[in-house]
């Protein structure tokens, strides 16, 4: 792929993750761990990672996320985590992803983006597109744990434009 439309696409992947970033960091303890809130603070911020992570990896069938997470987030019955995951576990988690978002991105080729992926609903994409998707899905829950943060505590953060860091591919 054209290294100018790499940069480009993980310029804005990696604002969205920036935001994700942002929101999770100023969420004050009290919400995070708040089992009362539907959705739970925490739950949605994990269900944003394990899908970004998820939708990264390839082939999906020996996705394995990192310690100590697992794959309940795939199980059809919609089985939650045995426990409330920590800020700081899923910061690293966040860490993790961005990382990887950001290799996935440079060592795209047009061969591999023009590959075929088949979501859950059963809609059959490019790797390209599910880029796209994967950014679009983490920007939706970004915007709505800023919701909850604008409606519980009357903060919220703000605007980022493009990812602080460039992939430097040429």
């Amino acid at each position: 792929m054209e290294a100018a439309w790499k940069e480009t696409v993980w310029r804005q992947f990696g604002a969205t993750i920036e935001t994700l970033e942002g929101v999770m960091s100023a969420c004050p303890e009290a919400l995070w761990s708040d089992r009362a809130q539907r959705p739970e603070f925490w739950y949605l911020a994990y269900h944003t990672l394990f899908f970004l992570d998820f939708y990264l990896s390839q082939p999906t069938e020996r996705f394995a996320p990192p310690p100590p997470f697992g794959l309940e987030e795939l199980d059809p019955a919609g089985v939650l985590p045995e426990r409330p995951y920590t800020k700081a576990e899923l910061g690293t988690y966040l860490e993790h992803c961005h990382r990887k978002c950001r290799e996935r991105i440079a060592a795209l080729t047009e061969t591999e983006a023009r590959r075929r992926y088949v979501l859950f609903s059963g809609i059959e994409i490019e790797i390209g597109e599910l880029l796209l998707y994967n950014l679009r899905h983490v920007q939706h829950h970004s915007a709505q744990l800023n919701l909850i943060l604008r409606q519980q505590t009357d903060t919220a953060t703000g605007w980022v434009s493009r990812a602080k860091d460039g992939l430097g591919v040429t």
